[in-house]
């Protein structure tokens, strides 16, 4: 174990004290300390010494639950270990038959998908595939804003009117079983999608979805492009049954594994088992670069590293999406089909163009937000339900994230449009099921439209039903009045300035992709000392310090982002500061040529 480094279970169950951080939070081991600390203390020794791993990377990993049996895997995820055989998930087989007929008659295929970053990586996952088995491909990704979410009749009869003998919708159509009767005379209908649903399958030709009632293949935690993927294989198998590649040479999947990686980290999928192979390579096949659209804005972003799971979340994704939410709502779409460099560059800095626009929308509906949030919880609310007639609908998802993370509450957040009917997303806690609670709310005649997972959902109902809304959320929620006011942080260890070398750093990323699922480890740096704080980028919306520890020597430069939000910035940047301790992330940064460790800071507290 390196100097200077305390991991949990080698120390009491309160990490340094902290039971109220300056933003709000108490600081907990990971595993909670105690007899469980103990258990991880072991099974890391026993992982350490069989795989031959350093000792901290055995603990992290036990804290993570993962066996002797699977940590091969865990370390070295690979497709060939851990990919099924397609034909588990009930429909696939037909959905297999029907394109790679589609593909050998040459059909035109229409693909409908939806405005998100797994709409868009689904839709070019599918569309790249069939146009290059010779299938004329026309796609369609609805406007969020004229449209709203799913297939709708207008939009499916301007794909058969364009000659489409058959439909795919990825991402959606699960519960659109109407709008798919429309076009059932003219088109055959396949649906890709990974939503939950309350009743049957809509009455097409097929529904692959994992999340179906009746499907028991156990791959719920799919995305809609990883089960697009999935197709893929399955299609290219039923063709080299049939003999289509004689002679020929089949398609490239692994090639389009980039999509997939993307997609699963912006879903927020569980970076365990499949996905995390599925990440994991596809973040290998990112690194070439080959995709000229994810290549402009990997350019446009800044991203000169190494592709990451936090470069999928934090650099790409917000960018995709952004099209969807206040522009075209096939940007994003249009960027990562495009096999044109200039094109794709065009297409990357009008993106990022709409990001920037996007953030500024947020802010000011995050303001107004933040202070309806605050009289909530003060007159008794179990759950945070606010609407305002100037609010974007294409923000309000984010701004409900944002209030969950603030208030540590499920957070709805919605928009009252021309028509008088309100729009709008939540987000929800770890333990509190929304989408469940939403869908009650449909049922119940509450709502128009309503649907989701646990963590998120979204809704549609007339204005004047939203104090009977609240009331019934409140009641169903109602155990969230008991949570804290922040969440409390998960601290996996303790460690000085001097500790914090690239070389752990390296260690650290061992565990890598990081995600839903697999935490990033979280380090507490004790008792640092900032000898200089700078803002940084174009808002000076970033804050870069130079820290030490108290004895001096060693020096690490550590980033606060959202400064001009956090509550930790005044601290940091307040000359001669006292010692503090910095919970965040160590990681290594490639620049030049050289690579050096940051620390990328989530909370502080007085040392």
């Amino acid at each position: 174990m390196p100097d200077g480094l305390l991991l949990a279970g080698m120390a009491p169950d309160a990490v340094l004290g902290v039971t109220a951080s300056i933003g709000g939070r108490r600081w907990v081991w990971r595993n909670g300390g105690g007899a469980a600390a103990d258990d991880h203390e072991r099974m890391g020794f026993a992982l350490s010494q069989r795989l031959a791993l350093p000792e901290m990377v055995g603990r992290l990993l036990a804290a993570r639950g993962v066996a002797i049996e699977t940590a091969p895997h865990f370390l070295e995820p690979t497709l060939r270990a851990l990919l099924p055989d397609p034909s588990c998930m009930i429909d696939m087989d037909q959905a297999a038959a029907r394109l790679a007929r589609a593909v050998e008659q040459s059909e035109t295929v229409g693909v409908f998908g939806d405005y998100d970053v797994d709409g868009a990586c689904a839709a070019a996952l599918l569309t790249t595939l069939l146009r290059g088995l010779g299938c004329p491909v026309y796609t369609h990704i609805p406007d969020r804003m004229r449209e709203g979410y799913g297939p709708n009749p207008a939009a499916l009869a301007g794909l058969v009117e364009r000659g489409t003998t058959l439909i795919v919708c990825v991402d959606c159509g699960t519960a659109a079983p109407e709008a798919l009767a429309h076009v059932a005379a003219d088109a055959d209908v396949v649906v890709l999608d990974h939503h939950k649903s309350d009743g049957p399958p809509p009455p097409i030709l097929a529904t692959v979805n994992p999340n179906r009632l009746d499907c028991g293949s156990g791959l719920r935690h799919l995305c809609a492009t990883a089960i697009a993927f999935l197709t893929g294989i399955a299609l290219v198998r039923h063709l080299r049954r049939d003999g289509y590649f004689a002679g020929g040479k089949e398609p490239d999947l692994i090639a389009l594994l980039d999509l997939v990686a993307l997609a699963t980290v912006c879903d927020v999928m569980p970076l365990t088992g499949l996905n995390r192979a599925l990440v994991a390579q596809g973040l290998k096949v990112m690194a070439r670069r080959a995709r000229p659209g994810i290549q402009a804005l990997l350019e446009v972003a800044s991203a000169k590293d190494l592709p990451s799971a936090f470069t999928c979340g934090f650099a790409l994704g917000p960018r995709i999406n952004a099209g969807g939410r206040i522009s075209e709502a096939d940007l994003g779409l249009r960027l990562l089909l495009s096999d044109d460099p200039v094109e794709a560059r065009q297409l990357a800095e009008r993106l990022d163009a709409v990001n920037r626009q996007r953030r500024t929308v947020e802010s000011t509906i995050l303001d107004q937000a933040m202070a309806q949030g605050e009289a909530q919880l003060a007159a008794g609310h179990a759950v945070l339900l606010l609407a305002h007639g100037d609010w974007h609908p294409g923000v309000v998802g984010i701004v409900a994230g944002r209030m969950k993370e603030r208030f540590n509450r499920p957070a709805l957040v919605a928009a009252t449009l021309e028509d008088g009917t309100v729009k709008g997303s939540g987000r929800s806690v770890e333990g509190l099921d929304l989408g469940a609670a939403i869908i009650a709310a449909r049922q119940s005649g509450l709502l128009l439209t309503g649907g989701g997972h646990a963590m998120a959902a979204g809704f549609s109902l007339q204005a004047d039903r939203l104090e009977a809304l609240h009331a019934f959320l409140d009641e169903r929620l109602g155990e969230a009045r008991a949570r804290p006011a922040a969440s409390a942080l998960a601290i996996d260890g303790v460690m000085t300035v001097a500790a914090a070398t690239v070389e752990l750093a390296g260690h650290l990323d061992r565990l890598a992709p990081f995600g839903s699922g697999n935490e990033e480890p979280l380090f507490v740096l004790s008792r640092a000392r900032v000898l200089r704080a700078e803002r940084i980028g174009a808002e000076g919306n970033t804050l870069r310090l130079l820290l030490e520890g108290e004895g001096g020597g060693v020096r690490l430069k550590a980033l606060l982002f959202r400064a001009n939000e956090s509550s930790l910035t005044s601290l940091l940047e307040a000359p001669g500061v006292a010692p503090v301790h910095l919970a965040g992330w160590l990681r290594a940064e490639a620049w030049n040529g050289r690579t050096t460790a940051g620390f990328f800071i989530q909370d502080a507290a007085l040392a």
